[in-house]
């Protein structure tokens, strides 16, 4: 039984795809222990053609971009302050980038504004879909080796230079229905063309999980999300981005300077956290809602789920100067700061 997420949420931004398929916390359990299939092909796939694509890209985005033919990475792109406007997942095949964003995420404007004389043509492919592999036993399925994303490295306050960080390098290899498969922290991401999607499912013979699965795993994993963990404000430090979106070490680009000054004076003024809710009520609380101390709002929550083992969880984004053991409040729910929170 497939349940859509327009079904259960007429207003939720991932319509499109299956919430669940009978089972969420099953689901969930398969994807945190073995490997399940779970269909994201909602999302927005642009490809950037052209002689000039990586160089361009990479003089518009925050990671380093002009050796990823072959392999992927995650980027950003600012606005002029340095606050996160939007998050692709990309990948080069030496001849084509390909980006997958959200489906609201409206870089594509963003992009034809900025071609000038530059020999690129970026634009919509409504042909290539998203599904992800998920769980531990992804490699045996689909085996590209892991993904390579080192740590930050330590700020440097009040002198000296950021030490260098190659990109984060997601591998990656051709389909032989088409497209490609790309490995991700959590798995491995394949953007198919939409006629093949029952050919390479049935080659792949895993079992379906829905969104609500995979969406719990993130809130568990501390995956941030554009849209739900993010807003005007947000700073790629406070989201956690630095270790896989972000170069430290690289040319100029768009919001570059305060990305450098955050990283140099060490502590963003914000964190997203992993709270605990207590459970009072069985259905998640909605992004955007105010996280409360003590009657003052001090931040908000992003994506809320029910964890399979953890019970109600969620992200949020809160003022760095909350303590970790504060006793906060969420839409009339007692929350707590995970202990374990490296935030």
């Amino acid at each position: 039984m497939i349940v859509k997420v327009e079904d259960l949420d007429a207003h939720s931004r991932d319509a499109g795809v299956a919430a669940h398929h009978g089972d969420p916390l099953r689901e969930q359990r398969t994807l945190a222990t073995s490997v399940g299939l779970v269909d994201r092909s909602n999302r927005r796939v642009l490809a950037v053609p052209g002689d000039e694509r990586l160089g361009w890209l990479h003089s518009l985005a925050s990671q380093h971009l002009l050796t990823l033919s072959g392999s992927g990475t995650e980027t950003l792109f600012l606005s002029p302050h340095g606050h996160v406007e939007h998050h692709a997942v990309a990948y080069d095949d030496g001849g084509t980038t390909w980006l997958d964003l959200e489906p609201w995420d409206d870089l594509l404007a963003y992009l034809a504004r900025m071609v000038f004389m530059s020999r690129v043509a970026p634009r919509l492919d409504q042909d290539l879909a998203v599904y992800s592999l998920v769980g531990p036993h992804a490699d045996e399925v689909l085996p590209l080796g892991p993904a390579d994303v080192l740590p930050v490295p330590v700020a440097k306050f009040p002198t000296g230079a950021v030490p260098p960080r190659p990109t984060a390098v997601y591998p990656a290899a051709p389909l032989p229905e088409g497209g490609f498969a790309r490995r991700m922290p959590y798995g491995v991401d394949l953007l198919v063309p939409r006629a093949a999607v029952d050919g390479l499912v049935k080659r792949l013979d895993v079992p379906w999980a829905g969104l609500w699965a995979f969406e719990a795993l993130r809130v568990a994993d501390r995956r941030p999300r554009l849209g739900f963990e993010t807003d005007h404000r947000t700073l790629p430090a406070e989201a956690g981005w630095l270790a896989t979106g972000v170069h430290l070490d690289k040319g100029c680009y768009r919001g570059q300077e305060t990305v450098a000054r955050v990283h140099h004076l060490g502590r963003p003024p914000r964190r997203l956290v992993l709270l605990h809710l207590d459970g009072s009520s069985d259905t998640p609380p909605e992004p955007g809602a105010p996280v409360v101390l003590d009657g003052r709002e001090v931040g908000f929550l992003g994506t809320a789920a029910q964890h399979h083992e953890l019970g109600m969880i969620a992200l949020a984004v809160v003022k760095r100067s909350v303590p970790d053991d504060a006793r906060l409040s969420v839409a009339g729910s007692a929350a707590a700061i995970d202990p374990a929170d490296p935030g």
